[in-house]
C-alpha cells in the first residue's frame, strides 16, 4: 500500500515493515494490533508473489471472527483500491473462519486448539498469547508450520509474570535473546505519543487531549496492577504480592482523609484523651522519608497523617517529626534506626526518653514488621486511606525465598521503595505497646 503513514501510525507501520522470522509484540489494550496484523495477513496472502497460507490461532471462537472480520475489510479496501485481482469468499464452520482469495491462498482462523495447526505450511499469527490455555504446547505445534519460508508472529497482552509469554520477553531482555525475536513494544503511552488519541477522536468525534485520555484510561483501571499489565506492558505478579487485593479493599475507607498538622493539631484540642502512634522510614535524598501517623481507636488504628519527605535536610526532617513528638497524645513513635537513621533516632530518644523506640532493620526484623502488619489487615485492625502511591507501594512489597532457604522482602514502585509499607508496618508495631517484637531497641 502507498502512503502507509496515512492510515497506520509509527509503531503499526513498524509492525507491517518488520520481515524476521520471528517477530513478537507486548502491547497494551486497544491500540490497534490486531486490525494492523489482520491488513498483513491480507498482504502475505493475496498481494505479494511468494503468496502463503496464513494460519491465526485466536484464543475464542469471538475473537476469530472478529479477526476475519478486519481481513474482509482490508480485503475489500485493498481490491477497490491498488489490488483489484483481490477476490475472496468467506467459508466458516464451527471450527474455523476462512478467507480464501483467487490466488487460491487463505487466511485460516483457527480455534486455540494446538492441534489445529498440527500439519500446515505457512504463515502463522499467535494472537493474545498470553491467555491461550496451553501456550507451550500451542508454541510447539506452531512453530513447524512456518519452516518453508514463513513467519511466525506472536501479538499479546500479558497475562502474569508465569506465562510462557512472560518467559520469551525476559529470555528477549534478560538472557541475550538466545532465539533471535524481534520485539515490539507498545504501551499506551507509546500509542498516545505516536497518535493514538488523534485517530480515536477522528473516528469517535470526540475531542480529548493526548494527557485527558491517558488520565482517564488511568482513572478507570480498577488498580494499579491493571493499568500497568493492561496498558504498560508490565506483566502482574499476585503470587509474590505480600498483600493481596481483597487484603487491602477490606481496610480500605473511601470516606478517610489524611490531615495537615494543624488539622490533627485541631483535632486533638477537641478530643485531647485521643492516642497516636507513628512509624518512620528514615531516608535522605534518593529514597523517600516517611512518617506515618495512626489514630487508635479500640484496637483498630486509622489513618490520620503522612508526612513525605525527600531531598530535605536533617534539621528539616527533625522538625516535622519533633513537632509531632511534642503532642502529648503521640504515645510512641518507632523509628528506622538503620544506617543515617541512627543518630536521627538517637537524638529523638535523647529529647523524648520513652516516646521513642529506635527500630534496627535486619532480615529478622523486617520480616517480622512484615508479617505483623499483615496479621492486621488481614483481621482489619486498621483502616487506611484509598490511595493509589499508597496502595501501588503496600502491592510492590514481594516476598523472596533465598536459596538458603531464608526470607528477605524486596520491592519498589515507581516513586519509592516500598517506604511507606515500612513506615506503616513500624506504626503497627508501635501501637502495640509490646517492649521487644523481636526488633534491636536502642
Amino acid at each position: 500500500m502507498k502512503r502507509k503513514e496515512k492510515y497506520f501510525l509509527p509503531y503499526q507501520r513498524a509492525w507491517l515493515d518488520d520481515p524476521s522470522p520471528l517477530r513478537i509484540m507486548q502491547k497494551s489494550r486497544q491500540v490497534g494490533a490486531s486490525f494492523t496484523d489482520a491488513y498483513d495477513s491480507v498482504r502475505k496472502a493475496a498481494c505479494v508473489d511468494d503468496a502463503m497460507d496464513v494460519w491465526v490461532s485466536s484464543r475464542d471462537e469471538t475473537q476469530a471472527r472478529l479477526y476475519i472480520e478486519d481481513c474482509t475489510k482490508w480485503a475489500k479496501f485493498l481490491h477497490s483500491r491498488s489490488h483489484p485481482q483481490i477476490v475472496y469468499t468467506n467459508l466458516s464452520d464451527l471450527r474455523a473462519y476462512v478467507l480464501q482469495f483467487a490466488n487460491g491462498r487463505r487466511i485460516h482462523c483457527v480455534s486455540s486448539n494446538p492441534n489445529a495447526l498440527a500439519g500446515k505450511r505457512g504463515h502463522v499469527k499467535l494472537d493474545e498469547f498470553a491467555l491461550h490455555q496451553d501456550q507451550r504446547l500451542l508454541y510447539r505445534v506452531a512453530k513447524p508450520v512456518t519452516t518453508w519460508g514463513g513467519q511466525l508472529s506472536i501479538i499479546s497482552t500479558h497475562r502474569g509474570v508465569g506465562s510462557v509469554f512472560n518467559q520469551l520477553i525476559r529470555d528477549i531482555n534478560e538472557h541475550g535473546n538466545p532465539m533471535g525475536w524481534h520485539l515490539h513494544t507498545v504501551s499506551l503511552q507509546l500509542a498516545i505519543d505516536q497518535g493514538l488519541v488523534e485517530r480515536i477522536n477522528k473516528k469517535t468525534g470526540a475531542n480529548d487531549s493526548r494527557e485527558a485520555f491517558a488520565a482517564r484510561i488511568h482513572a478507570e483501571c480498577i488498580d494499579e496492577d491493571q493499568w500497568k499489565q493492561e496498558y504498560c506492558c508490565q506483566p502482574a505478579d499476585e503470587s509474590s504480592a505480600f498483600f493481596s487485593y481483597d487484603m487491602l479493599s477490606a481496610c480500605e475507607d473511601h470516606g478517610l482523609k489524611l490531615l495537615t498538622f494543624g488539622e490533627l493539631a485541631e483535632a486533638i484540642t477537641r478530643n485531647p484523651q485521643s492516642s497516636f502512634y507513628i512509624g518512620m522510614d528514615v531516608a535522605r535524598k534518593e529514597n523517600l522519608c516517611v512518617i506515618d501517623v495512626g489514630e487508635k481507636i479500640g484496637d483498630v488504628i486509622w489513618d490520620r497523617l503522612r508526612i513525605e519527605l525527600q531531598n530535605c535536610t536533617f534539621g528539616e526532617i527533625e522538625f516535622e517529626l519533633y513537632r509531632l513528638l511534642n503532642l502529648p497524645q503521640v504515645k510512641r513513635a518507632c523509628i528506622d534506626a538503620t544506617g543515617m537513621g541512627m543518630q536521627l533516632a538517637e537524638r529523638a530518644g535523647e529529647r523524648f526518653g520513652w516516646k521513642v523506640e529506635p527500630v534496627t532493620f535486619t532480615p529478622a526484623v523486617k520480616e517480622e514488621l512484615a508479617f505483623g502488619l499483615r496479621r492486621d489487615f488481614e483481621d482489619r485492625k486498621l483502616r487506611i486511606v484509598y490511595d493509589d502511591k499508597l496502595r501501588a507501594d503496600l502491592r510492590g512489597l514481594k516476598k523472596d525465598v533465598t536459596v538458603a532457604g531464608n526470607i528477605r522482602f524486596v520491592g519498589e514502585t515507581e516513586d519509592s521503595h516500598c517506604d511507606r509499607t515500612w513506615a506503616k508496618a513500624l506504626r503497627q508495631h508501635a501501637a502495640r505497646n509490646l517492649s521487644d517484637v523481636g526488633a534491636e531497641v536502642g
